[in-house]
């Protein structure tokens, strides 16, 4: 997105809406633990020992993607849990202020549990971060009406059940479309790219859609999700938000 964003070839004035669509991992997983093990055990475990997780770690090139993606060093050690309260918090986020601000607690999450290597499943460490991600978010969006959430009101969203129905209807969407791992993108709707895919593919998608001046689709999740076309109209990135986030 970015290299396009930044390297336009037409008129066309290219925006990205990133709707993130929830997947659990280990869906087995106990929602009333603040963590289940560690993601070095899972993974082995997983693999059938040691040797077998080594080859997947080759196999994949984790390190390469990591780096690819911004994450220079996964914890290996990151402790692992249910995740539904996280997925809910985005959903709920991105619905309330703008999925550009959800963007923002997302990448932030991805420190959160890849590097830092805390619990998504700890609400009351996610309440906190998530707090001081949408107060440092909000201050850089003059465009946002909505108040800001508290770490008391997160914590008791995080708590709750609101949003949990979308998130089971939207694994049960995936399963029926045969979606059983991630990373996996939709593009205009229909366009199904792998996560293994290198950028050229996506700059390649990308330019078509810019040289045909308009989108074919949409995002097929947005209303099992909850979303409307008004939340998905303003976006998540465009050059400007870019441009924002470099001088920042």
């Amino acid at each position: 997105m970015r290299h396009v964003l930044s390297n336009p070839i037409s008129d066309v004035q290219m925006e990205f809406a990133v709707l993130r669509v929830p997947f659990f991992l280990e869906p087995h997983y106990d929602e009333s633990k603040p963590f289940i093990e560690s993601n070095r055990e899972r993974l082995i475990k997983k693999w059938g020992g040691k040797e077998g997780w080594e080859r997947q770690k080759k196999r994949h090139d984790l390190k390469g993607r990591g780096i690819a993606a911004g994450i220079p060093h996964f914890n290996l050690d990151r402790l692992a849990s249910n995740s539904m309260a996280s997925h809910r918090l985005i959903q709920y986020v991105g619905k309330r202020y703008g999925l550009n601000i959800s963007e923002a607690l997302y990448d932030r999450l991805n420190v959160y549990y890849f590097v830092e290597g805390h619990s998504l499943n700890d609400k009351p460490r996610l309440a906190k971060v998530a707090a001081e991600t949408l107060s440092q978010s909000l201050a850089e969006d003059s465009n946002i009406s909505q108040a800001l959430m508290s770490e008391k009101e997160i914590l008791e969203f995080l708590n709750g059940n609101e949003g949990r129905l979308e998130i089971e209807n939207a694994l049960r969407a995936l399963n029926e479309l045969g979606v059983h791992g991630i990373p996996k993108f939709i593009v205009e709707g229909s366009t199904v790219v792998d996560g293994a895919a290198g950028p050229e593919t996506f700059v390649r998608i990308f330019r078509e859609i810019e040289q045909r001046g308009k989108v074919e689709g949409t995002a097929i999740f947005k209303d099992i999700l909850g979303v409307d076309d008004e939340t998905l109209s303003r976006g998540s990135y465009s050059k400007e938000s870019l441009l924002m986030e470099d001088a920042a």
